[in-house]
């Protein structure tokens, strides 16, 4: 049996009216009369009709959510935090994932705004903000978590790349490694420009030169990390360490040096990029850049309906940054 705002009034021996400002926080309320109401409510069990909220407040109380990659653990712990927040604010989510591949990025983008959705929060594929942007009315707010392309002016929250590889990079230096390595992405991709230019930021600071052969570039997954390691080793030539741009690629990495008959850290040093869990493993043990996924992930929610519920204007300089610490965590995969 749907419970209703009637069935409320009645038990209560009070108006519709006064019920449905009762339930929704407006003024003209005696506050005794309003701690019963909502007692009254949740001993029936009472549930707001979404429907009927939406259609009196033209709102859906759904939310997009676009991220390019469901099977790498780092993007469920940020979806995470942006259900929790979602939820605890009472919209539900529709999980578009991308695969990567940009044109599914464009297509969920116009799907979801058809769909009538409040607001997205979307970890973009790549630096083209203008290109997806100009897919959505510029009215649908649009936080970007994770990642935000360089040209955009609308709200994100991110973590310091730049930043992050910069402290990844000066950890092997520190360590006593000279000929060092990096993996990543193509290059254009949003987060390995920056996690890049830290790698490049700290063999300038402590005057060594990169070398362009030990640098080599695929895509996000494990196998890209065995399959480009064992392309090194197999070729005569290879660092004594390697940075690579997330844990994914690190594992693959470590998992490729091991086939070949090498030891990490004692033959081959490896770092990767976001602490996922499989990165404290016993048998993997992977120093890595902590990411506060959660937090990420729900302060880009928080963030998209706290401008929704204020009716605030997206874009411009309205515009929040939100711009997270990395973290250092070192394990036996570098030591």
């Amino acid at each position: 049996m749907n419970i209703t705002i009637k069935d409320i009034a009645e038990k209560a021996e009070v108006s519709y009216a006064t019920v449905s400002r009762a339930l929704n926080g407006k003024y003209g309320v005696n506050p005794n009369t309003r701690a019963r109401i909502i007692s009254i409510a949740n001993q029936l069990k009472y549930r707001p009709n979404a429907i009927a909220r939406g259609l009196v407040k033209k709102q859906t109380y759904t939310l997009g959510l676009v991220i390019p990659d469901i099977t790498n653990p780092f993007f469920p712990e940020v979806a995470r935090g942006i259900e929790d927040g979602a939820q605890e604010a009472g919209y539900s989510l529709f999980l578009c994932n991308t695969n990567w591949e940009e044109t599914k990025e464009i297509s969920y983008l116009g799907l979801l705004q058809e769909k009538r959705v409040d607001g997205i929060v979307i970890a973009p594929i790549t630096d083209r903000g203008a290109a997806l942007e100009q897919v959505l009315s510029p009215n649908l707010p649009l936080v970007y978590v994770s990642r935000a392309p360089h040209d955009t002016r609308r709200s994100f929250v991110t973590i310091d790349d730049s930043r992050g590889g910069y402290m990844a990079t000066e950890h092997l230096i520190e360590q006593g490694y000279t000929s060092i390595g990096f993996i990543g992405a193509p290059e254009g991709s949003l987060t390995v420009d920056d996690r890049l230019e830290g790698f490049k930021l700290a063999f300038a600071k402590y005057g060594r030169q990169v070398e362009e052969r030990y640098m080599l570039f695929g895509d996000f997954k494990r196998e890209t990390g065995y399959n480009l390691i064992q392309r090194l080793i197999s070729s005569g030539e290879m660092p004594r360490a390697v940075f690579a741009e997330n844990d994914l690629l690190a594992l693959g990495v470590i998992q490729g040096a091991r086939e070949m008959g090498l030891a990490v850290p004692e033959d081959l040093a490896v770092i990767g990029f976001d602490d996922i869990p499989f990165a404290s493993f016993p048998e993997v043990q992977l120093s890595t850049i902590g990411q506060p996924k959660y937090e990420m992930g729900k302060t880009a929610v928080e963030m998209l309906i706290a401008g929704l519920e204020a009716g605030l204007p997206v874009g411009g300089e309205n515009g929040r940054r939100v711009i997270l610490e990395p973290e250092l965590i070192v394990r036996r995969s570098s030591a």
